[in-house]
């Protein structure tokens, strides 16, 4: 597998995913290097003039004011990482800890944070040979930066904290030792350099952002195999009612839609006799609100990728003028912001998944279908809880659409006054994420056994080839049983792309 070379670049979420999931090799390009050594020298300069900066020679937050001798410099780097690593909670997962140790190597590679190249190839060396960090997902506001997280990383750097190796958790110095990577010695401003930044919340994001776009494309597949399944029409997806209002997520579902629904059997047999002269919002408008989420998302991975390739430490050293100047790029409100909105967008996909859903059950509302699509009503409950299983799972998804980025509580003595809580959204994203993909697994086995009551005439080429899929996971229900490995497996081929037709 060839290696991605890292310079400071912007990466594409692809990219993440091709080392987080995939554990494609790293390595650091010679030109970063270079960078990275005459920022350093900047730094080393400013030492011997004994000049004060801070992050350098001075405490860290409220106690910026505070001058540190040389002589405890070295220790004032591990004091900060042992004292910042605190989080609490469940650990990232294998994947996400991968692709926080790629951006901040990445971060560092700008040649921009006064480190030694030696800092940015441990976590490269970590990463090539599967030493991750256990990385707490809870701890961090956002500002200044991944704090906990991020120290977690570091602490594994050097020596300290937990660790696994190949899957198995232990001692992160145990570990170290069986990859054959030398523990971190810190040196001046390099603590500091490793913990300052974003990375933590932008790879729980970029990595949940990966599956939102997947399943925002399933929602696709899933609803056209309703709207065959209830007899509905395609009309309202013609392509000159989407060029009156041209938005481009809007116009990609409805293209997906009619590739779908193109051939279909089941709509030339009512083309003629319908009564209805429109369907119901969740089916006539699937192009306007997939889209919209389709844009909300595409806004996120924008906000994602370029944080990538952004130097998000504090201070920053530019080598030209030989200056290192304190700022406010740690920042994560660009990140906060678009990881909430792309949850609530994630709502109104999943609240049209679970619309569709009522209608193919309800016997009121899903054209001559049986009631809740069972062939013995009342003996036998079919599909009945598993509408109710959606309802649940999309008020969840409400809860967590609430946006964490409008929360502010200040920290560090009230120096950082204003902070981003850019983690929580990246969790909330992560969570809300698969419960769509849950909602609409429920959509795909529902609406699966509905084209099947409208046999022997075949749907669309591409809804037939979603049923096939579907088919090839969970057999139809001809009696009652549990259907919750049902959507499980579902969700879990939702997850892998099995349904990106």
């Amino acid at each position: 597998m060839n290696a991605l070379h890292l310079d400071g670049q912007l990466l594409k979420l692809e990219e993440i995913a091709r080392v987080a999931r995939d554990a494609a090799p790293v390595q650091l390009a010679e030109e970063a290097r270079r960078r990275m050594e005459a920022s350093r020298r900047v730094v080393e300069r400013i030492l011997a003039e004994g000049r004060t900066v801070y992050g350098v020679n001075t405490g860290f937050g409220k106690l910026a004011d505070v001058r540190i001798s040389a002589e405890e410099l070295d220790a004032l780097q591990l004091n900060l990482i042992r004292s910042h690593a605190c989080g609490v909670g469940e650990p990232l997962s294998p994947e996400e800890t991968r692709a926080v140790l790629l951006l901040r190597a990445n971060v560092l590679a700008r040649g921009l944070s006064g480190a030694r190249p030696i800092v940015a190839e441990t976590l490269v060396h970590m990463l090539n040979a599967d030493v991750l960090p256990v990385v707490p997902e809870r701890g961090s506001v956002g500002a200044s930066g991944d704090l906990a997280p991020l120290a977690h990383v570091a602490l594994c750097a050097v020596g300290e904290g937990d660790a696994t190796w190949h899957g198995q958790r232990m001692p992160a110095a145990r570990a170290l030792q069986l990859a054959g990577i030398a523990p971190l010695q810190l040196e001046a401003k390099e603590g500091l350099a490793l913990l300052n930044g974003t990375q933590a919340m932008a790879a729980v994001g970029a990595l949940a952002l990966l599956r939102a776009e997947m399943v925002a494309r399933v929602a696709d597949v899933a609803g056209a195999m309703t709207l065959e399944a209830l007899r509905g029409t395609p009309v309202a997806f013609d392509a000159r009612i989407v060029a009156a209002r041209p938005h481009p997520g809007q116009q990609q579902a409805a293209e997906h839609l009619r590739a779908l629904l193109s051939e279909s059997q089941i709509r030339l047999s009512h083309l003629e006799n319908d009564p209805r002269v429109q369907d119901a919002y969740s089916l006539r408008c699937m192009p306007q609100v997939h889209g919209a989420v389709r844009d909300a998302l595409e806004h996120a991975r924008r906000a994602v990728e370029t944080e990538t390739g952004s130097a998000t430490d504090n201070p920053l050293v530019f080598v030209e003028a030989e200056e290192v100047l304190s700022g406010g790029n740690f920042h994560g409100a660009p990140l906060a912001l678009a990881f909430d909105y792309a949850a609530m967008a994630l709502v109104h996909l999943a609240a049209m998944s679970e619309r569709r859903i009522e209608r193919l059950v309800n016997p009121d509302l899903n054209e001559g279908l049986p009631p809740f699509l069972t062939r013995t009503p009342g003996l036998s409950s079919g599909f009945m809880i598993a509408h109710v299983v959606a309802v649940a799972l999309l008020n969840e998804m409400k809860l967590l659409a609430h946006p964490a980025s409008a929360d502010n509580v200040p920290t560090s003595a009230n120096k950082e006054d204003h902070v981003s809580m850019g983690m929580t959204a990246a969790n909330k994203l992560r969570k809300a994420v698969e419960l769509a993909e849950q909602i609409v697994a429920i959509e795909l086995l529902v609406a699966a056994e509905g084209v099947e009551f409208r046999a022997p005439l075949r749907p669309g080429k591409g809804v037939e080839r979603a049923h096939r899929a579907v088919r090839q996971r969970v057999a139809r229900l001809e009696a009652d049983r549990s259907l919750s490995a049902d959507i499980q497996a579902l969700a879990e081929s939702i997850r892998r792309g099995d349904f990106d037709l």
